[in-house]
């Protein structure tokens, strides 16, 4: 009796769970988080995955957005998916390499130089392995999505070499590879939650930050930060996970529906994210952002050759083959 009693309890918690997360047999309902502002191609793309999600299961899913980390910051939206507590979270490998490592071979410096090498990686092999290993650590990665190629702002002193970079506090988000990244440059690395930064440039904690153009308008970072230098220095992958708990709840077409979705809305993104960039860099000039549009690249990455001595052992095959495919 005792033990009848207790599974019966245990089953009546897993019900309760699955409802209170808005999973339901007729109708389920997933929030969505992401760091980025309302007009950022971030909410963009969310609101088009949240429509095709809709249309593809015909009303069964439904997709709730939630930008600017109103659900919670970055990095626990990431950690509470990995326990069911977020459904989903549109996130940076930067973030998730804090889970599983092997996701930062993405996060390199000057790994990737196109995007078109870009998307080859992330939409084939190496891209599913490394969502394979991810999926170890109970999260989803239904479509790689695009944070974009990052670059270095400041509020002190134009940035041409990595001597210009030296002693300066530079925003990077919580990555080991980013962190050292910035050592190697000679800069004084400090991890701040995004939602977090444009208060830190304002009040001086930290002097820049580096990140896509898209973030320097649509967050305003212009407002707080004088200078920018076009170094690309590296490509940030922006990965859709959702949790693998609530994965699993989904019926197989329903998974296959939001995969679909994911991959289609991901397209979207990307495209929306790479057409804005020239319209951003402009915007940002007209707003009186100072620019260095040619910095000493061979010099930075000369600089941040000890990170690939460091990090190339530690990712393995998966360096060496994109190392390989870039040649």
């Amino acid at each position: 009796m005792k033990r009848l009693f207790t599974m019966i309890l245990v089953f009546s918690l897993f019900v309760l769970g699955f409802f209170a997360s808005g999973v339901s047999a007729k109708e389920v309902v997933l929030k969505l988080s992401h760091t980025g502002a309302p007009t950022h191609h971030y909410q963009l793309g969310s609101l088009k995955f949240a429509e095709l999600v809709e249309q593809k299961t015909n009303g069964e899913v439904k997709v709730q957005v939630y930008p600017s980390d109103s659900l919670a910051p970055q990095r626990e939206s990431t950690e509470g998916a990995q326990f069911g507590t977020i459904d989903m979270v549109l996130t940076s490998s930067m973030i998730v390499s804090n889970f599983e490592p092997l996701i930062g071979v993405f996060d390199l410096p000057f790994i990737f130089t196109t995007r078109e090498q870009t998307y080859s990686i992330l939409d084939g092999p190496i891209g599913e392995r490394v969502a394979k290993k991810v999926e170890g650590v109970g999260l989803v990665i239904l479509a790689y999505w695009e944070n974009g190629f990052r670059h270095i702002t400041n509020n002190v002193r134009p940035i041409h070499t990595p001597d210009d970079l030296k002693g300066l506090k530079i925003r990077v988000p919580e990555s080991p590879v980013s962190i050292d990244t910035f050592k190697a440059l000679g800069a004084l690395p400090t991890p701040i939650s995004f939602g977090e930064l444009y208060s830190a440039l304002q009040l001086g904690v930290v002097d820049g930050q580096e990140n896509p153009l898209a973030h320097l308008i649509e967050s305003r970072f212009y407002e707080v930060q004088k200078h920018c230098s076009l170094t690309g220095h590296l490509y940030t992958a922006e990965p859709l996970i959702i949790s693998k708990l609530i994965w699993e709840r989904l019926t197989p077409d329903q998974q296959k529906a939001i995969k679909e979705a994911a991959i289609e809305a991901g397209t979207y993104e990307r495209n929306l994210s790479a057409e804005r960039d020239k319209q951003y860099l402009q915007e940002a000039k007209d707003k009186g952002v100072q620019f260095v549009e040619d910095p000493d690249i061979p010099a930075f990455k000369k600089a941040v050759q000890p990170v690939y001595e460091k990090y190339g052992p530690k990712f393995g095959d998966v360096f060496n083959e994109i190392i390989a495919a870039s040649k």
